[in-house]
C-alpha cells in the first residue's frame, strides 16, 4: 500500500494521482459515447443506405416471376440524371420557393412584432397572450391542416356561410393561385409561435441597462425597438430564418392534407411529394432515393449558402 504522501515524482505511487485525473476526465466522454453512437448509427446509416439504394436499379423479365424475375444492379449516376431531368421535380421546387417567399418573411414578421409587444414594458397579461400565440405549434401538423381545411371548403365553412349571407360572392380559396395563400395561412398560423418564443427569450437576455441608457437620453419605444431591440436580435432572427426556410423545403404534410379536398394540389406539388409517390405509388424506390440525396445536398447548401452570406454581421455584432 502507498503512504498518505508520495514525496517522490516520477516513481509507482506518485503516477497513481495522474492516473485518476485522466480517468476522470474520461468519464464524461464514457457517458456521452452511447448517445453518440446511438445518434451516428441513426443519422449516418439512413444516409448511407439512401445513397447505396440510389446508385442502384432493379430489372423486372418476363413477368417479375421466379429467381430471376426480379434483378437488381449498380446503375451509377443514372437515377440522378432521371430525377434532374424530371420536369414534374423543377415544377415542385418552383412551387416551394413562391410558398417560402410567401411563408419565411410574413412568419418571421409576425414574431418579431409579437416578440417586441410582449416584451414592452406597459404589457398586461403578458403570460397569457404568450401562451395564446405559442399554443397553435402545440397542435400537430396534420390535425392542423384538417381543421382548416373544412375552413376552407364552401359547403361547410362559416366564411362562405358569412359571405353568402352578406350577398358577397364566395371565394375559392383551394384553386389553382389560392392554394398557395391557403397553405401559407396553416404554416404562419402553425409557426409564429415558435418563432416568436424564441425572439423573445432572446430579447429578455438584453441588458435591461442599455433600455435604462435609451429611456434617459430620451429615445422613445419604437427607437429603442429598431435602433436596439432589433438589431441585437440579428442573431436569433437568423436562426430562425434557418430553420424556417428548411423547413418550407421539406414542406409535406400540409399539402398532402390538403390533397383530397383540392384539385390545385397535384401528388408531386412539392419535391418530398414526388418522392413519397415515387418510392410508394410507382413502387420506384431507387429513383425517390436519389431525389432524396439531391434535396437534402439542396437544402445543405443552401443553409450553409445563407449562413455564410449572414455569418459576418451576425458573429460580428456578437463578438462586440
Amino acid at each position: 500500500m502507498c503512504p498518505a504522501r508520495a514525496p517522490v515524482r516520477g516513481r509507482g505511487c506518485a503516477r497513481e494521482p495522474r492516473a485518476a485525473h485522466r480517468s476522470a476526465r474520461l468519464v464524461p466522454y464514457a457517458f456521452m459515447a452511447p448517445a453518440v453512437v446511438l445518434s451516428s448509427l441513426l443519422i449516418l446509416l439512413p444516409i448511407a443506405y439512401t445513397i447505396y439504394l440510389s446508385l442502384r436499379r432493379v430489372e423486372v423479365s418476363g413477368l417479375g416471376l421466379g429467381a430471376q424475375g426480379r434483378r437488381e444492379f449498380f446503375t451509377g449516376l443514372t437515377n440522378y440524371h432521371a430525377a434532374v431531368t424530371d420536369p414534374e421535380l423543377w415544377a415542385g421546387t418552383l412551387r416551394i420557393g413562391v410558398y417560402g417567399l410567401m411563408v419565411v418573411p410574413l412568419m418571421l414578421g409576425l414574431a418579431l412584432l409579437f416578440a417586441l409587444v410582449l416584451d414592452h414594458h406597459r404589457v398586461r397579461y403578458r403570460n397569457v397572450s404568450r401562451m395564446v400565440i405559442f399554443l397553435p405549434y402545440a397542435v400537430p401538423a396534420v390535425i392542423a391542416t384538417l381543421l382548416w381545411g373544412f375552413l376552407y371548403l364552401p359547403e361547410v365553412s362559416p366564411l362562405h356561410q358569412t359571405l353568402a349571407a352578406l350577398g358577397l360572392p364566395g371565394v375559392d380559396l383551394m384553386g389553382q393561385r389560392s392554394v398557395f395563400a391557403a397553405l401559407t395561412n396553416i404554416a404562419v398560423w402553425g409557426g409564429t409561435g415558435f418563432n416568436m418564443l424564441v425572439l423573445y427569450t432572446a430579447l429578455r437576455a438584453v441588458p435591461p441597462d442599455l433600455y435604462e441608457a435609451a429611456r434617459i437620453d430620451g429615445a422613445s419605444e419604437l427607437q429603442m425597438a429598431l435602433r436596439i431591440k432589433i438589431p441585437m436580435l440579428t442573431p436569433a432572427l437568423i436562426m430562425t430564418a434557418l430553420f424556417s426556410m428548411i423547413a418550407t423545403l421539406q414542406v409535406f404534410s400540409e399539402p398532402v392534407t390538403l390533397s383530397p379536398l383540392s384539385n390545385a394540389i397535384s401528388t408531386t406539388w412539392s419535391p418530398l411529394m414526388k418522392v413519397y409517390r415515387d418510392a410508394f405509388v410507382r413502387d420506384d424506390i431507387h429513383l425517390a432515393a436519389a431525389t432524396s440525396v439531391i434535396i437534402a445536398a439542396v437544402t445543405l447548401v443552401l443553409s450553409f449558402a445563407f449562413l455564410r452570406l449572414v455569418q459576418s454581421r451576425a458573429f460580428t455584432q456578437e463578438e462586440r
